[in-house]
């Protein structure tokens, strides 16, 4: 596998979000339904940190779970990319439907339909970034190419001298 694309880290990405933006991704990370080992680790450290029983926090309504885990401050990298992936899904669909668009991938709105999907050139990427850059805010465009890159860095190496991945999340 090649070395870690030299970009922050999806910790370091949750920490830059604006506080509504947290927000949205933490309520996107209790609907997730193939989350449960993160939302089991983040159980536990909301637990820790209100001093409550593991399975009293399960039972919290989960926009209080939200709220908690949003005040946690520092979450492990497998929740932040997690949180990164729920927000994705539950808000940025469109975002990423135009890029896979611009690719030329076939997708289900926005998930990519094809397993063995071969990693895109470099021009072509650049193409794809710049196309979303024009529509969307540049701190989603950011954010979306970086949880990207560290999903999976041998398919989105390209990505990594596109200009709109340099700025801030």
């Amino acid at each position: 596998m090649p070395e870690a694309p030299d970009i922050p880290r999806p910790s370091q990405l949750w920490k830059r979000l604006s506080p509504e933006r947290k927000m949205q991704a933490a309520e996107a990370f209790w609907q997730d339904d193939n989350a449960a080992a993160e939302q089991a680790e983040a159980i536990v450290l909301i637990a820790q940190r209100i001093k409550f029983r593991t399975t009293s926090v399960r039972a919290l309504p989960r926009e209080k779970k939200a709220r908690h885990l949003v005040s946690l401050g520092a979450v492990s990298e497998i929740i932040a990319a997690r949180l990164l992936v729920a927000y994705h899904l539950r808000h940025q669909r469109a975002m990423m439907a135009t890029f896979l668009d611009a690719l030329g991938i076939t997708h289900e709105d926005g998930l990519i339909a094809d397993e063995e999907m071969q990693a895109p050139a470099a021009d072509r990427l650049r193409a794809a970034a710049e196309s979303i850059a024009a529509s969307y805010p540049p701190e989603d465009v950011t954010l979306y190419l970086s949880t990207l890159m560290w999903q999976d860095p041998e398919t989105w190496a390209g990505l990594a001298d596109v200009p709109q991945l340099s700025q801030p999340a």
